[in-house]
């Protein structure tokens, strides 16, 4: 069984060791100095974050409310969250453009309210929350279902109300795979390349992000810069990874 641990780790590491000996100097410059890639990193981080924001506020009621109660349609609900999991990632921005561009409400919103999305920063939040959002709902379901409703029960029996019974006793037991799924889409978000290419572009100064960063300079032979920020990114990954699983694992032993 370690045999297959030992391959399967080791084929990644060395992937990830041939991409590191292959950046120069030079590279990591341009990674470092690049006001560019500086403001695509930027644009990475901001729109992450509110987009797995968004993702946390409907996470919470939408995971309790698949967890707890039962209502007609819940499996098809069920199905519809999963879905933007298993689309092919540019199914989202192309299905994003034609709503925005070609039916009568998606112009409306861009028109009559003036609020613009494609090739515009919040058009990458919007791409991010639908690409990503489902790893909250789905985490946040399953941390809920972990939460014994008994415990909510002996809450009520003792004074406390259905809200206070929620922020004080499910909630707090709940928290580690909140944290988690919040996480999981925010790793998704910032690495979101596909969708946003059609959507929103990677205008540089505007739209671009990291991933798109990667995609521009290989485009254009800067092969060793592309792989700087692809490592780059990995790192980050690799930290968020990390947090997860030291997360879980605390939620584990206090649970």
């Amino acid at each position: 069984m370690f045999f297959f641990v030992v391959v399967f780790v080791g084929f990644i590491l060395t992937l990830i060791v041939a991409d590191v000996l292959y950046i120069n100097k030079q590279a990591v410059l341009t990674l470092i100095r690049s006001r560019y890639i500086l403001h695509a990193l930027w644009m990475s981080v901001w729109t992450s974050l509110v987009a797995t924001a968004l993702a946390l506020l409907f996470a919470v009621p939408v995971g309790y409310s698949l967890s707890r109660f039962r209502f007609p349609g819940r499996a098809v609900v069920n199905a519809i969250i999963d879905l933007p999991i298993i689309f092919p990632p540019l199914v989202v921005g192309l299905t994003l453009l034609v709503f925005f561009s070609q039916t009568a409400l998606g112009k409306w919103i861009e028109t009559g309210l003036g609020l613009e999305f494609i090739f515009q920063p919040r058009g990458i939040v919007l791409c991010q929350f639908v690409s990503a959002a489902s790893f909250a709902l789905r985490s946040s379901k399953s941390a809920f279902d972990d939460v014994d409703s008994r415990y909510e029960n002996v809450a009520l029996t003792l004074g406390c109300r259905r809200w206070g019974s929620f922020t004080r006793v499910c909630l707090p037991l709940a928290a580690g795979g909140v944290v988690t799924g919040g996480i999981l889409t925010w790793a998704r978000s910032f690495g979101l390349f596909g969708p946003l290419m059609i959507f929103v572009g990677s205008f540089r100064g505007r739209t671009e992000v990291l991933a798109t960063t990667v995609f521009l300079e290989q485009s254009v032979g800067n092969l060793e810069v592309a792989l700087a920020v692809a490592v780059f990114m990995m790192l980050i990954a690799v930290a968020a990874l990390t947090v997860i699983h030291i997360v879980g694992g605390r939620t584990r032993l206090t649970v």
